[in-house]
Parts: C-alpha cells; sequence; structure tokens
C-alpha cells in the first residue's frame, strides 16, 4: 500500500496521505513534526511518484508549513517550491475554511509564501534568491 511506503520513507506516520499525478503529500499534526522529520531520501526516490510534499498547522504566525523532497528529479529536499504550495492552498482552504494563507517551507534556506486560492487557480506571493542573470540574443 502506497501510504505505509510513504510513511516508512518519512520515517513517521502521517495522519493522511494524498496523491495526485505527481507527487505524494503527507499531512501531519503539528508544526513541530513536519519541521523534525528526518525521511530516509532514497526510499522517497523508490516512490512511483516523483515528489513527496509534507505538510501540517503552523504552529505561530504561519497558517502551515511544508517541505518537499523529490531526490527521483536530483532535488533531496527543495528550499521553497511554487509547485507543490498550488497544490498545499486548495487543501488547506477547504480545511481550514479560507482562502488566503501566510505559509513557511520549512527547508534548511526556507522560505514564507503568501498563498491565494481563486477558485481555479492559485496565486502565490514570496520573494527569492536570484542566482544567475543572463541575456539571450537572437
Amino acid at each position: 500500500m502506497a501510504a505505509s511506503k510513504v510513511s516508512d520513507a518519512l520515517g513517521s506516520p502521517p495522519d493522511e496521505v494524498l496523491v495526485n499525478a505527481f507527487n505524494y503529500m503527507a499531512v501531519f499534526d503539528s508544526e513541530k513534526k513536519v519541521r523534525e522529520l528526518a525521511p530516509d531520501l532514497a526510499a522517497i526516490a523508490r516512490l512511483d511518484r516523483p515528489g513527496t510534499i509534507v505538510t501540517g498547522p503552523g504552529d505561530g504566525p504561519y497558517d502551515f508549513v511544508s517541505r518537499y523532497f523529490a531526490p527521483a528529479k536530483g532535488i533531496p529536499e527543495d528550499p521553497v517550491t511554487g509547485a507543490a504550495h498550488c497544490t498545499l492552498t486548495p487543501y488547506w482552504a477547504k480545511r481550514l475554511g479560507r482562502t488566503s494563507f501566510t505559509a513557511y517551507q520549512a527547508s534548511r534556506r526556507g522560505g514564507e509564501v503568501r498563498c491565494r486560492w481563486l477558485g481555479d487557480r492559485v496565486e502565490l506571493e514570496g520573494g527569492c534568491v536570484f542566482f544567475f542573470e543572463g541575456e539571450i540574443q537572437f
């Protein structure tokens, strides 16, 4: 069963495991559990989805927290993942009965993301770190 493989790979049993075409999403009951996870990245890479989103309610200034693991794509843990927040926002909108959130991706670098559920799309806002700039001429 997929839920047990996800649980084993994460090293801690989530309260809920959801799945879409691209990712598993493991839901925990606290920010602390999300932050303290020490997953087996090799086991996550063997799952039948390329990514695993982990989330839980925020304990302080954040409505929810998350982490994103995609070792099968060469990304052990992504610092801040816009695409994951496009899955997280509708989930938390339904769960919390709201449409606007302040989220935090709790990777080592970490980052705050402001999220809005607009019904048929998600609007994200946050800072970024530029690491490359270039110019292309055709």
